[in-house]
């Protein structure tokens, strides 16, 4: 039997490496139990978006935070993950688009969060873009926005945490844990037992099937969202690209070649971690990216791929204290926008755990606001 420790952590994707991080700096003992490989999912796979612009504004105040550990990310793990702050542009197409991006700039504006999502007209964003088709008329546009690399930084968090003693155990595939005598007990299909005082859901995809399991019935559904990589092009786009109107995400990395993704999904299996691609949706991907960058009818696509991903009914993550288990943390359903969210999450739920106030509002995040709509579709799981 592994000696008990103070926490332990189920999912080795970012979120659970973040946690496992900020409560190793703590002090606390943690053990991090992954059923893969740590990033072996959507941690691991996605488009690497550090984000502020368009963000639900709920999740403002997390991502601003975030951001500031971002800037600054090689001072908390050592290695600054690939994070190259590029800006964001989402483009307007149309003058209904550019007004409606007006609106999100003054929304933002009002919410008093020193935080701007400013406004730029044709000339500047063709000064920004100049590859860009010629029909756009304006943009929305953060300037310290960008992308990262994905496995590089939840590879980097899960490092640091372990200079500080997490222990991480990979392929570790558990049961339903349990709680007695103020322990939480998982067994995992070895014949291994681990126990710890406070049990952290960071499972994923996984993590809806999980909190039912432990009272907390989310309607959570399972979904790949879907990318495809270029081989190497001449540079010729610098901030990461998104569209008002349509489905994009869109940027060049330093080697040349172009990710071009943007929410288009395909079936998966939970069971048996299976992803697949969905061909429609891949070829609506690339043909937005052919029409705002011409240059694109020229790029040949090297790899295409989907990850696991769980997504809540309203596209906002699940975050805090289990209102049914003692001594249970939950953060998944990130939505396919949690990447950027990582550090910050973590650092929320060390500070939950330790039984001090959230230092940011996470209030839209319980786990029980799903709880009429499980009871009226008359399941306690997704």
């Amino acid at each position: 039997m592994n000696p008990p420790t103070d926490v332990l952590v189920i999912g080795g994707g970012l979120l659970g490496c973040s946690t496992a991080l900020h409560l190793a700096r703590r002090g606390n003992t943690v053990r991090v139990l992954e059923k893969d490989y740590v990033a072996r999912h959507a941690s691991g796979v996605n488009a690497g978006g550090v984000r502020s612009l368009g963000r639900a504004l709920p999740e403002l105040p997390l991502s601003l935070a975030a951001k500031q550990q971002w800037l600054h990310l090689a001072d908390l793990v050592d290695d600054d993950g690939g994070f190259r702050a590029v800006g964001q542009i989402r483009v307007a197409e149309t003058e209904a688009e550019l007004e409606r991006l007006r609106t999100r700039s003054r929304t933002v504006a009002a919410l008093g969060l020193d935080y701007a999502e400013t406004v730029i007209g044709r000339e500047e964003l063709y000064e920004r873009l100049p590859a860009l088709a010629p029909h756009c008329v304006g943009g929305l546009y953060v300037a310290d926005d960008g992308y990262a690399q994905p496995y590089r930084t939840t590879a980097a968090f899960r490092r640091q945490a372990e200079r500080l003693g997490a222990v991480f155990h990979e392929g570790v595939q558990a049961t339903t844990p349990t709680y007695a005598a103020g322990t939480w007990t998982v067994h995992s299909h070895a014949g291994d037992d681990f126990r710890a005082t406070v049990l952290v859901n960071c499972a994923g995809a996984w993590g809806g099937q999980l909190a039912a399991a432990l009272g907390d019935a989310t309607p959570l559904q399972p979904n790949g969202s879907m990318l495809m990589v270029t081989t190497r092009m001449k540079p010729f786009v610098g901030p990461v690209v998104g569209a008002a109107g349509r489905s994009l995400s869109f940027k060049q990395f330093e080697n040349g070649t172009v990710l071009v993704g943007g929410g288009h999904r395909a079936p998966v299996d939970l069971d048996t971690n299976h992803t697949s691609l969905a061909l429609t949706g891949l070829a609506k991907a690339a043909r937005t990216a052919t029409d705002l960058f011409p240059i694109m009818r020229s790029a040949q696509a090297a790899r295409c791929w989907s990850g696991i991903e769980g997504f809540t009914p309203d596209g906002l993550p699940v975050i805090g204290p289990s209102p049914s288990s003692p001594a249970l943390f939950h953060a998944f359903g990130f939505s396919a926008h949690g990447f950027q969210l990582g550090p910050i999450v973590g650092q929320i739920l060390a500070e939950l755990i330790h039984g001090e106030p959230a230092s940011l509002p996470i209030d839209a995040f319980r786990v029980d606001r799903f709880e009429s709509a499980c009871r009226g579709a008359g399941r306690t799981a997704p």
